[in-house]
């Protein structure tokens, strides 16, 4: 007996006429078939939605990382480089952002609030704190460059907004944007270089007090 079956669209759904004996078979196959159709859109969507809200982030990071001194020589497009590269991530208030001696693999910076510098001394056997890092300002520059510990405990004095770049982000833009690496590259140096003046005039200060005393 011959098989007589057609297709008769209606609205977004499809129909079949089929003689009696086989519509079983159809009906499944026109099933199993809407379904691998209606997963392959819903797959789509995701991919969409995901490629959607990974633009928005980026754009986000964008303007967050324009205004931050570190990146003023940068222009739209080298920002949208690094910006692939970079994470965003909030703290509590009393939370740790690193401690002394972990291992040390991102710079951080700061879009909101306070971050406080402690270090570690055997008298009185407590943390010291030695500086506090505000909005716009950096920390843990040379974590992109070496393999060495952090030197020091950062905590949030406040909530606190954040924006990273780890050691494999920077490398990552040196090997896609030379430029743009040698240009963090030379900032980090000069963050380094004013740190060690700063240090040693504060050094300075602290032996002529002692000679005078």
């Amino acid at each position: 007996m011959g098989i007589e079956a057609h297709f008769i669209k209606k609205k977004r759904s499809v129909v079949f006429k089929v003689s009696s004996g086989i519509a079983d078979t159809f009906r499944v196959s026109a099933w199993a078939w809407a379904v691998a159709l209606r997963a392959v859109h819903t797959k789509r969507l995701f991919i969409f939605m995901e490629n959607d809200k990974i633009a928005m982030t980026r754009s986000r990071l964008i303007d967050l990382i324009m205004d931050l001194p570190f990146f003023a020589m940068l222009d739209s497009n080298e920002l949208a480089v690094v910006a692939k590269h970079m994470n965003y991530f909030e703290i509590a208030e009393g939370e740790t952002l690193f401690k002394e001696g972990e291992p040390g693999d991102s710079v951080c910076f700061v879009i909101s609030g306070t971050l406080d510098v402690y270090k570690e001394v055997r008298a009185p056997n407590k943390p010291v704190r030695i500086a506090t890092i505000t909005k716009n300002r950096s920390i843990g520059e040379m974590a992109v460059i070496d393999e060495y510990t952090r030197s020091a405990t950062v905590s949030a004095r406040d909530d606190a907004c954040i924006v990273s770049l780890t050691k494999k982000g920077f490398d990552a833009i040196m090997r896609e944007n030379p430029k743009v690496g040698a240009a963090i590259l030379k900032k980090i140096a000069t963050l380094v270089s004013m740190n060690l003046r700063r240090t040693s005039a504060q050094l300075a200060d602290s032996v002529g007090d002692s000679v005078i005393r």
